[in-house]
C-alpha cells in the first residue's frame, strides 16, 4: 500500500526564526496515531534564519541524522565535536547514553534548510558517536545513493538500527527502481521536483509516501527531482 502525506497536511509552526514542519508528532504537536513509522521516529523540515539555531540541548538513545540541503549548518558537541554540515552533507550522531549538542545557522545573510530525522536505535545504552560525510549531487545522479546504512556500504554513514537511506538527483523522465525484502517498510520524501510512484501516485515537493506490503518502487520524475528514500525494518 502507498500513502501519499500531502505537504501541506504536515504540522508547520512558524517561531520567527525557526519555520519547521514536523510528519511526525515532535515537542507541541502530538498525535497519537502519528508516532513513528517503524523505526523512524522523527522527521523534521526545518529552515533557520541566519545566525539563529538550536543553543545546546540533550538528547540520549536516539540515532539522529541531518541532512543540509541548502546553507550551512554550524555543529557543536558535548564530546568536542565542532564543524560546519555544508549543503549536500550528512551527519550521524549516535546519542545513546547522551550527549549535548547545538545547531546554528552559520550564515549571518542566508537562511539554512536541512532535515532533522531521528531513528530509535537498535538497542538502548550505546556508546555517544558522531560522523559525517558529503554526497554532492553529481553522486546522486540518476541512482539511489546509500548515505545511512545498518549494514557496511562503502561511503555510507553507519547507524546502528536496520536501515538504509538513499537520496537520488532524478532527470525529468527517468525512472529508479527499488526492491528490498517482503515485509519492510519504504518511507520517500520529496525534497523537489515531481515524481510519480508505480505509474499511478503522484508527488510533489514536501509531500511523502509511506510504503508498506510492497517491496518494489518504481520512481518517474515528472520533472528534475531530489527525494530521500528509506529502506525500513518494521517493528510490528
Amino acid at each position: 500500500m502507498i500513502r501519499i502525506i500531502p505537504s501541506e497536511e504536515r504540522y508547520t509552526a512558524d517561531h520567527g526564526w525557526l519555520t519547521t514542519r514536523h510528519s511526525f508528532s515532535f515537542a507541541e504537536y502530538y498525535d497519537p496515531n502519528n508516532l513513528h513509522f517503524g523505526p523512524l521516529r522523527v522527521f523534521n523540515d526545518d529552515i533557520v534564519q541566519p545566525g539563529k539555531g538550536f543553543g545546546m540541548h540533550p538528547h540520549a538513545d536516539m540515532e539522529i541524522i541531518s541532512y543540509v540541503i541548502d546553507g550551512v549548518l554550524e555543529h557543536r558537541d558535548s564530546m568536542g565535536n565542532q564543524g560546519l554540515i555544508r549543503a549536500g552533507e550528512v551527519q550521524r550522531m549516535t546519542a545513546g547514553t547522551g550527549i549535548f549538542h547545538s545547531e546554528y545557522n552559520h550564515s549571518h545573510e542566508r537562511p539554512v534548510h536541512f532535515l532533522q530525522i531521528w531513528f530509535y536505535p537498535e538497542r538502548r545504552g550505546l556508546t555517544p558517536s558522531w560522523e559525517q560525510a558529503s554526497f554532492p549531487r553529481e553522486a546522486q545522479h540518476n541512482r539511489l545513493l546509500p548515505v545511512v546504512s545498518g549494514k557496511p556500504r562503502e561511503g555510507a554513514l553507519s547507524i546502528h538500527q536496520d536501515v538504509t537511506v538513499y537520496l537520488a538527483q532524478l532527470d525529468a523522465g527517468r525512472s529508479l527502481t527499488h526492491e528490498q525484502e517482503d515485509g519492510r517498510l519504504m518511507y520517500l520524501f520529496l525534497i523537489e521536483g515531481c515524481v510519480k510512484l508505480n505509474g499511478e501516485h503522484t508527488l510533489k515537493a514536501g509531500d511523502t509516501a509511506r510504503i508498506t506490503d510492497l517491496s518494489r518502487i518504481v520512481i518517474t520524475a515528472g520533472e528534475n527531482a531530489h527525494f530521500m528514500l528509506m529502506d525500513l525494518a518494521s517493528l510490528d
